[in-house]
């Protein structure tokens, strides 16, 4: 039977409420694997190495002023998709096709060598999960703001100490912090050390992979509100990318949903948590109440990423499996109101079919 046309991920429809928002990225088949070291019996038999499937054929769009929620399990994709995006690591195939300001025409950051890439880095700023290793530690924290300002070139010799303080006070700290070491700081003041940086090139796009879980519960807090507040004051666009459904349901436009490499729904975070449609999602949004690992309420365990399994990529572990669902990978659907998901039991076709039951 016939199925609805693929949808961009994060991308707005005509009666989503975002769609009224320029496009800032938008990412098209992206596709990224990773060799595993060749066993020796292997080569010797001249077998060919194995590759994990880590990000499989991705779309997704990014609008100005929106934060799109990227959640998942553990090892389904998401660090390394965010990575793609902002040049990072090289996708293997697919696009990142970034829309310049003015309404220029998009460029494909996809297609671009380092040399090529260099002017969209300060663009694309990242904060990574980790303020402890993201940080040089014999570095004054003064010093690795200047050697940013210095590099891109952003200001003149005399002005960057005054800009330096600028950049403290922006995230909470002060101009008398630059004279020291990151050892000399907290997990979450070398936290806000690390968003002052990504924040020194004025970038247009935050990338926040899991900045809160390597935090103390009590820190976790404050450092959201940061961001929440750079994000209004420098009208930035924020892929937010986090295990944690309750802070992802806060501070995410939109929410896309990634299962073993692929997107199995997305749209508006509201019409997600209240009515998730891909059985994959409603096992994620169940597990909500509870602490820790997202796989509450899933059965078994998350397939081989190096193999990984035909049909539906759900199917090994959906109460809901039918034949059709081994065989044929299903697309994203429309289900109106920006709303998507990979599902065979959702869609006029199934509907039809009288297989939606609760769905």
């Amino acid at each position: 039977m016939d199925s609805a046309p693929d949808t961009d991920a994060g991308g707005a429809h005509a009666d989503s409420p975002h769609a009224g928002l320029e496009v800032l990225i938008q990412v098209r088949g992206l596709r990224k694997t990773f060799e595993l070291p060749h066993p020796v019996l292997d080569r010797l038999r001249g077998r060919p190495p194995h590759r994990i499937h880590a990000v499989d054929g991705v779309c997704l769009t990014l609008r100005r002023g929106q934060t799109l929620g990227l959640v998942g399990e553990s090892g389904c994709g998401k660090s390394t998709l965010a990575r793609c995006i902002v040049g990072l690591m090289p996708p293997d195939a697919g696009q990142i096709l970034y829309a310049g300001p003015g309404g220029t025409a998009p460029t494909d950051l996809a297609a671009l060598d380092d040399a090529a890439w260099r002017p969209y880095r300060r663009r694309l700023q990242m904060v990574f999960q980790d303020p402890f290793s993201s940080l040089n530690p014999r570095q004054r924290v003064g010093d690795a703001l200047t050697e940013v300002l210095a590099v891109r070139g952003l200001c003149a010799p005399e002005q960057r100490p005054a800009r330096c303080a600028e950049l403290l006070r922006q995230v909470g700290l002060t101009a008398a912090d630059a004279a020291r070491f990151p050892g000399e700081f907290s997990g979450g003041q070398r936290q806000r050390i690390a968003i002052a940086r990504a924040l020194a090139v004025g970038p247009e796009l935050l990338v926040a992979d899991e900045p809160l879980s390597a935090l103390d519960v009590s820190i976790q807090a404050q450092i959201l509100r940061l961001l929440l507040d750079l994000r209004d004051r420098l009208r930035l666009t924020m892929l937010f990318v986090s295990h944690d459904l309750r802070t992802v349901r806060y501070v995410s436009d939109t929410v896309v949903v990634m299962y073993l490499g692929r997107v199995v729904e997305h749209g508006p975070a509201a019409m997600v948590f209240e009515r998730p449609r891909h059985p994959y999602t409603q096992a994620l949004m169940a597990s909500v109440p509870g602490v820790g690992a997202l796989d509450a309420g899933l059965a078994g365990d998350v397939p081989s990423a190096i193999h990984p399994p035909s049909g539906c990529p759900f199917h090994t572990r959906c109460p809901y499996r039918m034949p059709r669902c081994v065989e044929e990978p299903p697309p994203l659907r429309d289900l109106g109101g920006g709303q998507s998901a990979a599902c065979h039991l959702v869609g006029p076709d199934a509907v039809a079919a009288g297989e939606a039951g609760a769905m």
